[in-house]
């Protein structure tokens, strides 16, 4: 059969039938033995997944797509990408990383995380996390106090960097930094990439989404996610005896912050 995926969308099912050399009942047997509802269903998905989409927007969206359209295209395409980050994250990776924040965590030692761009929200949120742990954690987005911080860590400090390239250059000069001064490195990105070589612990944040893409939607919710999983690794490692009580504190006293 043919590799070209787009073709093979646009097949009517007595094509598709003749060429798998299968009958046409056997073609929706199998689409729906692999969770889908049927031929259309499988192609619809399928189409979605290996089309262009709108540049700069959404690759597995059409210009033309009504809303009910955009709804089920962004849904499903979030929802594969952390399916299939299950099937594969490495949990030894989580391990290693977790333990070396837990370790810096009871040391007193200090906790940054670096990111640019969309990335550097993505650390504001892992900061926002992380000190409520009481840890002594701080956020840096910007690449001047990056390169400033990044000087004044030492063994046992760990640096959390998140970038959805691994290749932005001001990043990759703070980690360098760091890592000469002897901070644990924790890089939160693509596979293969020059950060995720430098980092003493990687975290593959792998998906379809090109790094390129204006407005990247599935890099920085997959970013999150691993940064909510390697927290509540951490806090785990705490002990939920010690953190609990500061956490009701915390929300206690947020209360009074609310309209009743």
């Amino acid at each position: 059969m043919s590799t070209d995926l787009k073709a093979f969308v646009a097949l009517p099912v007595g094509e598709l039938a003749w060429r798998a050399k299968v009958s046409k009942p056997t073609v929706v047997r199998f689409c729906r033995s692999v969770g889908y509802d049927g031929l259309l269903d499988f192609k619809r998905k399928l189409g979605g997944s290996v089309n262009e989409g709108v540049p700069f927007i959404h690759h597995s969206v059409d210009a033309d797509d009504k809303t009910v359209d955009v709804v089920v295209k962004v849904l499903d395409n979030t929802v594969a990408t952390f399916m299939a980050y299950r099937s594969h994250a490495s949990t030894a990776s989580f391990d290693s990383a977790a333990d070396a924040l837990s370790e810096a965590c009871k040391r007193g030692k200090r906790i940054e995380f670096f990111g640019a761009g969309t990335s550097g929200g993505v650390a504001q949120d892992a900061q926002q996390k992380f000190f409520r742990l009481g840890v002594n954690s701080v956020a840096y987005t910007d690449s001047h106090f990056q390169a400033m911080s990044a000087t004044m860590l030492r063994s046992g400090d760990c640096l959390v960097i998140i970038s959805n390239s691994g290749r932005t250059r001001e990043l990759l000069d703070a980690g360098n930094i760091a890592r000469k001064n002897g901070a644990t490195i924790i890089a939160i990105t693509a596979s293969g990439s020059p950060l995720a070589l430098i980092g003493n612990f990687h975290l593959a944040a792998d998906h379809s989404e090109h790094y390129e893409c204006y407005v990247p939607m599935v890099s920085r919710l997959l970013h999150m996610l691993i940064v909510d999983i390697l927290f509540t690794c951490v806090a785990l490692r705490i002990g939920c005896d010690k953190l609990q009580p500061m956490l009701r504190e915390a929300k206690h006293n947020l209360r009074n912050k609310r309209y009743g």
